[in-house]
């Protein structure tokens, strides 16, 4: 049985750790180097980390609180945002990432993924997919879930697994920072349209928005949430024990 994984996610805006309700109204909420020592410390499985301006400001990521980020954990740091070229890959794998995030970027370049799964592996390249519901389709939203691309997004997921993806983060739009549980429709058409591990991100509010998830979509690898844990509602150590009593494999 494949052990699911539980990851708490950074969205750093000027350096501070920020969040916010559908993507919008965003408030400052630590420091990501103290929150990511804290995550590594207390249990999480892995930590990822989006500089969430880079991609709509056009600029490379923040690389200066990455590189201290990565020095206080010992847990596997993906890293996202302003993701464009294999530069930008060389240049995150070098201050610490483990794997490497790609959202905007591989819209605006589509041989992006290929280009970096060729060159270092397709474990270390995640595609992340920003969802919203237009008009009954599930459609792709780029610039931090500003900007309608007008693609499907089941194609564009499946797309991105054939050019060599090794795992797909699924950002629910509609569910994003709500707190009323994951987007399990949207989950399910993913995690059925691709082989690849798919990590679920958007909703989560309560231990039991990760049990339903685990139960509902058995084949599910993780769950990612932020502001649950950010804000001290759920202890990733309480939410492994309550995960493990309902029949969940989780690492404690």
């Amino acid at each position: 049985m494949i052990t699911k994984r539980i990851i708490p996610c950074l969205d750093v805006k000027n350096g501070r750790v920020v969040k916010g309700v559908n993507f919008q109204g965003l408030s400052d909420v630590s420091s990501p180097v103290e929150l990511g020592r804290y995550y590594s410390e207390n249990g999480a499985d892995e930590l990822v980390f989006y500089d969430i301006t880079a991609s709509a400001e056009e600029r490379g990521l923040f690389t200066d609180i990455l590189r201290q980020v990565a020095s206080t954990i010992f847990i596997p740091l993906t890293v996202g945002g302003g993701i464009r070229t294999l530069e930008d890959f060389d240049r995150v794998l070098k201050c610490g990432a483990d794997k490497v995030s790609v959202n905007s970027g591989a819209l605006k370049n589509p041989g992006l993924i290929a280009e970096a799964a060729k060159r270092y592996g397709n474990q270390c390249v995640v595609l992340s997919v920003d969802v919203k519901r237009v008009n009954g389709q599930f459609r792709v939203f780029a610039k931090g879930g500003r900007e309608d691309t007008g693609l499907e997004a089941l194609e564009w997921i499946k797309k991105g697994e054939a050019d060599g993806a090794g795992e797909i983060v699924v950002n629910s739009i509609d569910t994003d920072g709500v707190k009323k549980g994951f987007d399990l429709a949207m989950l399910k058409a993913v995690n059925e349209a691709v082989s690849v591990p798919v990590i679920a991100s958007g909703g989560a509010g309560s231990i039991a928005d990760f049990i339903e998830l685990f139960e509902t979509i058995p084949d599910i690898d993780a769950g990612l949430a932020a502001s649950i844990f950010h804000f001290g509602e759920v202890s990733i150590r309480e939410l492994k024990e309550k995960l493990a009593e309902a029949g969940v494999h989780v690492r404690l």
